[in-house]
């Protein structure tokens, strides 16, 4: 099995940056997406970003692009994500996630989760 660990998250002010980091353990296939989902208070978990594991491509949900960064390291097995511009409404937990294949996490069918990581914008 694969594990995920998260951590980086913490408090920030509007208008500020924070790095996130997942460290993966276990096996990790080329054809595995990881990626980033997060749930704020009183709503459903929502698709943040993802990563072909081996291409490199990413994809972004509308409400980050050009503000969020996802990227990963293969020596590592450890996937980043910059956030950059942070505002109030980013706040929420943020979870690690992975998938068999990019087609599946763009699906939302995650295989792995994280524990979460809290990551709080103040205005």
């Amino acid at each position: 099995q694969v594990q995920l660990v998260e951590s980086g998250g913490g408090l920030v002010q509007a208008g500020g940056s924070l790095r996130l980091s997942c460290a993966a353990s276990g096996r990790i296939f080329s054809t595995y997406a990881l990626g980033w989902f997060r749930q704020a208070p009183g709503k459903e978990r929502e698709f943040v970003a993802r990563i072909s594991w081996n291409s490199g491509v990413t994809n972004y949900a509308d409400a980050v692009k050009g503000r969020f960064t996802i990227s990963r390291e293969f020596a590592k097995k450890t996937m980043y994500l910059q956030m950059n511009s942070l505002k109030p409404e980013d706040t929420a937990v943020y979870y690690c996630a992975a998938s068999d294949t990019a087609q599946a996490m763009a699906r939302y069918a995650v295989d792995y989760w994280g524990k979460g990581t809290l990551v709080t914008v103040s205005s």
